[in-house]
């Protein structure tokens, strides 16, 4: 940390949900933190940051900044507060938690996601405190569930191609990822590759700023992706575009595979999907005979109905054609499997004490907050500790969120930074710390090097790491545990044990895990049989299919007929989710809550561009302005997210809209399975 009258660089990691996980340099200036910017040093940051991390310090430093605990005053959901004192919102949030847990500790819910992907200021201590009050585990599905599930049955795990790898492919299928606004740096290496001859094709129903830079764009329906990527097999078989050795020797279920895509000639997914058959032909040529050939999937396409099946059929696809035979060669959705997290030791189960506490689906928290007491479902939920996440602006259907966080008998505390839609419903906000102002360590999902993020600065105002609130929290409610006097610089360093070089860390801030350059080329998958399992024995013994396939939407035009549009709802390139939502500078780029239609979708309902719309369905309403683009597709909307509701033209945000349906595979929300209808006004 800095020192007084100075100037110095300090070395640390970019916090935010993004594949990408910059190292970062912080130049703090007699103690303010002046300038973040990429370490040089760091070959995947190569010294470049996304326009939002690059404006971190205003983050920080910004006037709305929470610096002091804040007691409600007025009606949940007002947003009317007063300063406390820490000792007493403490002392009271013990005593009502205490009280609770006595009845019974399942009435006491986390809820936290990816505020920080950090594994000390994320779970590191609160998990603890959960273990050891007994309170309700979280399901945490809001993001990769269903794609991470399909991982898991295919490939045994998130595991996949090393990422700097992409460089040297000659095909690159960019698959739901829109890596321009959300994976920067794979980007710059796909730009690599094209320029040495690579051919990048980009699959996404929405014509994204990425899909306007490759060499082919396939505009498919939402929810179609299996059809396609089935499609892609038929022709691989029909043309013999296989490597045979390769599936006799490392994979499972070829032949039940095979005929499952025997099924699907182009004809039918071309109906499916509503691109061209040439499109789709074309496509299987060119993957069948590049090499090597890699795809970069992202988590896009697996929120609809059958979004685990999608990622089980598009992960079969390397295997097929031995693409994993070569560095540059295979798939890459995630690669956060590769990391030898030491959970156990840092989220300590055992403080459970053989207690086997009910589990509530963060998908469904607007269902489960209006649910009573049952058997089957367990205690009313009677308190909630939100940190990490926004879940009034981030959670499906808030219709059913927004009543269910306004109870009066619910007793709420958020762990924030700013005054958000859901710190407007808590009891108590607590002032949380800035990844410039405390310890944290870091995995990735989109490359395979831990990063060490050291504090750069005081924390600002009574701001507190989560850590410490619930080091204390816990000794306020009684727990006299050791485990609850480690500190955050021993909670990095037990996250990986001896299993990561801590001095590295210390020295340079990142550690590149010792893995193999083509970690499949000759099998050895993490799975049950070593294989590549197209067929998965472990679904079927859960009554499922043991074959990827196509799953239609839950909502579709023949089931209803009066919501004729499908609507998805990627963020908006200047947000990461609710992220950032309020940085000035941030929302002045992006302008205001759009809804990007297509031409004729926009002249059959007499709707012009700059005019607000009423965008609606059975569950919600949502007012914004409309875009006629050719940015979507002909059927379907592009509702970009996520606004803060306070800031939506009526207090409310695209999530209106969305369901609480859960995916085929892992529980995962179905935001993109969605219709509506629009209208002028």
């Amino acid at each position: 940390m800095a020192s007084a009258a100075s100037t110095v660089t300090v070395r640390g990691a970019c916090p935010h949900d993004c594949p990408d996980t910059c190292a970062l340099l912080t130049t703090v200036e007699n103690g303010v933190a002046v300038r973040v910017q990429g370490n040089p040093d760091h070959r995947h940051t190569d010294g470049a940051l996304c326009t939002k991390v690059a404006r971190y310090t205003e983050r920080t430093y910004h006037p709305e900044r929470l610096l002091t605990p804040l007691k409600r005053s007025g009606p949940k959901g007002s947003g009317q507060f007063v300063p406390v004192g820490w000792d007493e919102a403490l002392d009271d949030i013990a005593a009502r938690l205490k009280a609770i847990a006595a009845r019974d500790p399942q009435a006491i819910v986390p809820y936290s996601y990816a505020g920080t992907m950090g594994q000390v200021q994320g779970e590191g201590m609160a998990a603890r405190f959960f273990h050891r009050l007994g309170a309700s585990h979280l399901d945490r599905t809001i993001c990769a569930a269903a794609g991470g599930e399909g991982l898991l049955q295919t490939l045994g795990g998130k595991l996949g191609m090393k990422v700097e790898f992409f460089a040297e492919a000659k095909l690159i299928l960019i698959w739901g990822s829109n890596p321009i606004a959300s994976n920067l740096h794979f980007w710059r290496l796909a730009q690599q590759a094209k320029r040495n001859g690579a051919r990048l094709v980009c699959i996404d129903p929405r014509r994204s700023e990425t899909a306007e830079k490759c060499h082919e764009h396939i505009a498919l329906r939402p929810g179609t992706d299996a059809a396609l990527a089935l499609a892609l097999m038929h022709q691989l078989i029909i043309h013999d575009w296989l490597d045979h050795d390769y599936i006799e020797q490392h994979t499972l279920g070829w032949e039940a595979l095979r005929e499952r895509a025997l099924q699907w000639p182009p004809e039918r997914a071309a109906q499916v999907c509503g691109v061209p058959v040439q499109q789709i032909v074309e496509l299987a040529r060119a993957y069948g005979s590049t090499k090597p050939a890699a795809i970069r999937l992202n988590y896009g396409m697996q929120r609809v109905r059958g979004g685990g099946n999608a990622v089980r059929a598009v992960a079969c696809l390397p295997a097929l054609v031995g693409a994993w035979r070569q560095r540059a060669g295979g798939l890459l959705l995630s690669a956060s499997g590769h990391f030898p997290v030491d959970r156990t030791a840092l989220h300590r189960p055992d403080l459970l004490a053989g207690r086997t506490p009910r589990t509530i689906n963060m998908s469904t928290i607007g269902n489960d907050l209006l649910r009573e007491a049952s058997p089957a479902f367990g205690p009313k939920i009677e308190a909630l500790i939100v940190y990490n996440s926004n879940p009034v602006a981030v959670a499906p259907e808030s219709p059913k969120v927004v009543p269910g966080f306004a109870r009066d008998d619910l007793f709420t505390v958020v762990l924030e930074h700013f005054q958000t839609d859901t710190a407007d419903f808590a009891d108590y906000v607590l002032p949380a710390t800035t990844q410039l102002e405390h310890w944290d360590i870091h995995t990735s999902y989109g490359h395979t090097d831990v990063l060490l993020n050291r504090p750069a600065i005081a924390p600002l105002g009574q701001s507190r790491p989560n850590t410490a609130v619930f080091r204390v929290l816990a000794r306020r409610m009684g727990f006299e545990d050791s485990c609850f006097d480690d500190d955050d610089e021993t909670l990095c360093r037990t996250a990986f044990g001896a299993a990561v070089d801590f001095q590295q860390l210390l020295d340079q801030g990142f550690s590149t895990l010792p893995l193999p350059e083509a970690p499949f080329a000759e099998g050895g998958f993490p799975t049950p049989s070593g294989k590549c399992e197209f067929f998965s024995q472990r679904l079927t013994d859960q009554g499922l299919d043991g074959l990827p396939d196509h799953l239609p939407n839950f909502e579709t035009a023949d089931s209803d007929p009066r919501h004729p549009l499908a609507m998805i709802s990627p963020p908006a390139r200047n947000f990461l989710n609710s992220s950032f939502v309020n940085v000035k500078s941030l929302r002045d780029i992006e302008g205001e809550p759009l809804l990007e239609m297509h031409a004729a979708d926009a002249a059959a309902r007499g709707i012009a561009s700059g005019q607000m719309v009423r965008v609606f369905n059975l569950r919600g309403s949502y007012r914004c302005k409309a875009e006629v683009s050719q940015r979507a597709r002909p059927g379907v909307v592009n509702g970009l997210g996520i606004w803060w509701r306070k800031l939506g033209p009526d207090g409310t945000n695209v999530n209106e809209l969305t369901s609480q349906r859960l995916t085929d595979l892992g529980r995962g929300p179905t935001f993109y399975d969605c219709l509506v209808q629009v209208e002028a006004g």
